[in-house]
């Protein structure tokens, strides 16, 4: 299992000399930010940081807002990498006024082992853990025989562990079985927790699906407080 380090601090905006430059929210403006618009504006921030952008969500924190930004890389994301990418996405919110005039803390952290599997990257990094996940194209290589749909209809859900991960496919260790499959026959898939998994056997490709412990910096907009 892979933990989170949390920390949270909130404090005015310095001034620098210089307003936020012309943005989604003009000076004097009350801006409601736009969830779209605030992952336009920051991913090229946090892919230049070495890292993806997996989501971003807005949520109210009593009298002012929390933007939660979760980030992810090949190889996880540690303490440093989290600082960094903060400092960057909160230089880049007040320059853009994206996060309009309202108080806002910012969050930055790593997604946690419940975050689907939807994406050829995270299947990547979820090499050497294991998964479920339901199938949702049973018609090839005979998949429908091995796989048959639930009583209720419902997608046939099969477990295994990730073995490889390609942009096409997936190769999943099924009971012994290795089997490939599009990611058109899969749907999300869930990391599933093994508390008795010795951590001295964290499986092949561990260190690419256990990220390292990381931590958000917190930041708000100027709120006299």
């Amino acid at each position: 299992m892979r933990g989170n380090s949390r920390h949270r601090s909130s404090h005015p905006d310095r001034a620098d000399g210089a307003g936020p430059v012309p943005g989604p929210a003009a000076a004097g403006q009350r801006h409601d930010a736009d969830q779209a618009e605030l992952t336009r504006v920051l991913a090229p921030v946090v892919h230049a940081a070495g890292a993806d952008l997996e989501s971003v969500k807005i949520t109210a924190a009593g009298r002012r807002r929390l933007l939660r930004v979760y980030v992810d890389a090949d190889g996880g994301v540690g303490l440093d990498k989290i600082a960094l990418i903060s400092r960057e996405l909160s230089a880049r919110l007040d320059a853009t006024g994206a996060m309009g005039e309202a108080p806002y803390t910012l969050e930055v952290s790593s997604p946690g082992i419940d975050r689907p599997l939807t994406q050829p990257r995270h299947w990547r990094r979820a090499r050497g853990r294991l998964v479920r996940v339901p199938l949702l194209d049973a018609s090839q290589d005979g998949a429908s025989a091995a796989f048959p749909p639930s009583a209720a209809g419902r997608p046939a859900q099969i477990e295994g562990r990730v073995v490889t991960a390609s942009d096409h496919e997936v190769t999943l260790d099924l009971a012994g079985e290795r089997r490939a499959f599009s990611y058109a026959e899969l749907g999300p898939g869930r990391v599933q927790v093994e508390f008795g998994r010795p951590a001295a056997d964290p499986g092949p490709g561990a260190e690419d699906a256990v990220p390292a412990a990381a931590g958000p910096r917190a930041r708000g907009r100027a709120d006299g407080h």
